[in-house]
């Protein structure tokens, strides 16, 4: 896809990676709308981007109305909103539980479901970010099924003609989820944001479908879909 003079909406863009791609996508010369929860964060980003603020809950009916009737006109959609939780599976509470299937995977397929047919009919774009997570995460279990359900969905998806479809897999990022928390695994190293943007874009423009941020994450995927004993095992060892 040619970005410039394009529009794209990207949700989570106050902050983290969304704001990142939000404002990578504005220097590429896309007309961009910046979704979030977050109002003062929301207008600071589109200070530094250009972008048309919207404040919305994609958790909420309401909010949800709101993005849907300003996405229709979109060429690129980047699902980037999602929240983390991580412990014992045991120690998380329900509405935690029910808070980040609601925004990591059911916003997401609910703003996709309702602008589909104006977004194969403009031959536009698809991103979801998912995570590395989405091949299964010791201690993240919840979040590792939100993401794989994310890129399951964004596979089926590829199956329609007349729209591109994006699935970005970074490993950790720093963003404001690890304030305050230490980052205890030995691999993969954190990466920034910025980084996990210039791929969303560069995806986009190449078209390609699968992405992993950093690339050699591919490995323990691949690893994980053609010999999941061995990926197991290895999960098991090295966390």
């Amino acid at each position: 896809m040619m970005l410039r003079g394009r529009a794209a909406l990207v949700t989570g863009a106050s902050s983290g990676i969304g704001a990142a791609t939000a404002a990578e996508l504005a220097a590429a010369g896309c007309r961009v709308v910046l979704v979030g929860r977050d109002e003062q964060r929301l207008a600071e980003v589109a200070g530094r981007t250009g972008g048309d603020p919207v404040a919305a809950d994609l958790t909420d009916p309401a909010g949800m109305d709101r993005v849907v009737s300003v996405a229709r006109g979109a060429d690129l959609l980047v699902h980037s909103a999602g929240v983390g939780w991580a412990g014992e599976l045991g120690a998380m509470p329900p509405e935690r539980l029910e808070a980040l299937t609601a925004l990591n995977l059911t916003a997401p397929m609910q703003l996709t479901r309702a602008i589909l047919p104006e977004l194969r009919r403009r031959r536009g774009h698809l991103v979801f970010v998912a995570s590395i997570a989405a091949v299964g995460v010791r201690g993240e279990e919840v979040y590792a099924a939100t993401k794989a359900g994310l890129r399951a969905f964004a596979a089926s998806l590829r199956q329609h003609d007349g729209v591109g479809v994006t699935t970005v897999l970074p490993g950790a990022v720093r963003t404001p989820y690890f304030d305050g928390r230490r980052y205890e695994r030995r691999f993969p190293r954190m990466v920034s944001p910025e980084d996990v943007a210039a791929a969303v874009v560069r995806a986009v423009r190449r078209g390609e479908e699968e992405v992993f941020v950093p690339r050699w994450l591919v490995v323990p995927a691949r690893l994980q879909g053609a010999l999941p004993g061995v990926f197991h095992r290895l999960a098991r060892r090295f966390g």
